[in-house]
């Protein structure tokens, strides 16, 4: 069995509203130094063993999860131990 972790985030030359929002907070909360935040989103998906599950959610990211025009992925693979 396989646990996909997946991350989405906005292309750095896509401007990030939320993220902006949530900076604006920190700073009025102090912390100025606080100069980037991005937001995104995270997936965790398990799957039964299949022989490549890193084409398996890369087409899951590029057909469901990420919209390609506007957003990177990134994702890491770990095999689970059956009890």
């Amino acid at each position: 069995m396989y646990l996909g972790k997946v991350y989405v985030t906005y292309k750095e030359s896509v401007l990030d509203p939320q993220g902006e929002a949530v900076k604006g907070a920190i700073h009025r909360l102090g912390y100025t130094e606080i100069e980037e935040v991005r937001i995104g989103k995270y997936f965790e998906i398990k799957m039964a063993t299949v022989e490549r599950p890193e084409e398996v959610i890369e087409e899951i990211c590029d057909k469901l999860l990420a919209n390609v025009n506007m957003e990177t992925y990134r994702y890491e693979i770990l095999s689970l131990e059956e009890a």
